[in-house]
């Protein structure tokens, strides 16, 4: 077997972008850390964990709704493919072991692999004994090093981790793409990334333990893939890495927002924005259904809380007393629905 290199150092370069970015999360989560503690509300933690499962796995082909992906974590029934279910499952157990789990282990990432690949494949929790390669429809973009290579190559990535000076940012980044570079398993190297990475950054930040960067990176999934395939093409992966950092900086502007709205919406809100949800209700229909006789509790308790925070409207905005008008839920109130429930817009 190869010597560990203590000195090895993965390619890539600091760019003024990068900088710039490592900055401006630093900041973001400075701010957050003063205002809030630095905690989500707890509703929202789990909402993101599992927004995080759902987007990671579709990244991966799996079709499972986040409606779907809540309802399994809760034990209920879903109405799916064997496999699907079986890859949440796997998914909900793997991040769940984060807290419990040192990034720095390379028998922690094997012992990951076992979690998030049990049941799917007969490898689970080994490095590959085979070779690999990426494609893209018909056409093969990226040949993995030999299988004989794998655990020197990882063992060495794992001394780079332990011994840099980086930022956590860039190295939590540097890490993920060298992990899909090597492919050091026979299936589920993307879900490991993106796992790794978020374990990494938790040792950092706990708050980023529950950030769901998978849901950037699902809906800018093409991109993700270009700056992989650039960044092998360049011997450099200063492009994925600066993807990365846009992608945490989206995902954290995204949820401090949805916290701090989560933070001021009371629960005769969210009553209401889960009738809304079903569809247009007039005032009078919405009382009944919340079994409420009292208009001005119902106005000041719901219906103008809903509305001061855009997370409601009215159908017919210029007409305020008409007696046709109704109330509908807002995209705002749609997001903020399904970030933090099982409602089905």
């Amino acid at each position: 077997m190869s010597k560990i290199k203590s000195d090895y150092i993965p390619p890539f370069t600091m760019t003024s972008e990068t900088v710039r970015l490592i900055s401006e999360i630093s900041e973001k989560l400075g701010s957050f850390s003063a205002s809030t503690q630095y905690e989500f509300a707890p509703m929202l933690r789990r909402g993101n964990r599992l927004r995080s499962i759902q987007a990671s796995l579709a990244i991966e082909k799996n079709t499972l709704s986040l409606e779907q992906v809540t309802a399994i974590v809760n034990g209920k029934r879903v109405l799916g493919h064997p496999r699907e279910i079986q890859e949440v499952k796997n998914a909900f157990a793997a991040y769940e072991m984060l807290e419990n789990m040192n990034p720095l282990s390379s028998k922690d990432i094997l012992r990951a692999h076992a979690v998030l690949m049990s049941a799917l494949v007969d490898d689970a929790g080994h490095y590959r004994s085979g070779g690999v390669g990426i494609m893209k429809g018909k056409q093969l973009v990226h040949v993995a090093p030999p299988a004989a290579r794998v655990q020197i190559l990882m063992a060495n990535l794992f001394a780079w981790l332990k011994d840099m000076d980086l930022h956590p940012l860039v190295a939590s980044s540097v890490f993920h793409y060298e992990l899909e570079f090597i492919h050091p398993f026979a299936d589920g190297n993307g879900r490991m990334g993106r796992l790794w990475q978020t374990l990494i950054l938790s040792r950092w930040r706990p708050i980023l333990a529950f950030l769901p960067v998978e849901t950037v990176i699902r809906n800018r999934q093409d991109e993700y893939y270009k700056v992989l395939a650039s960044s092998d093409q360049q011997a450099d992966s200063s492009a994925f890495v600066e993807f990365m950092l846009a992608a945490i900086k989206e995902a954290l502007n995204e949820a401090v927002e949805t916290d701090q709205v989560t933070d001021q919406v009371t629960d005769q809100v969210k009553k209401l924005l889960h009738l809304l949800c079903k569809g247009s209700f007039s005032a009078l229909d919405l009382m009944k259904a919340l079994n409420l006789s009292h208009r001005a509790t119902f106005r000041n308790n719901y219906i103008h809380p809903a509305i001061s925070k855009g997370l409601i409207e009215m159908t017919i905005s210029d007409k305020p007393n008409s007696r046709i008008q109704k109330y509908r839920i807002t995209p705002k109130g749609i997001a903020f629905a399904r970030k933090t429930s099982n409602f089905k817009p």
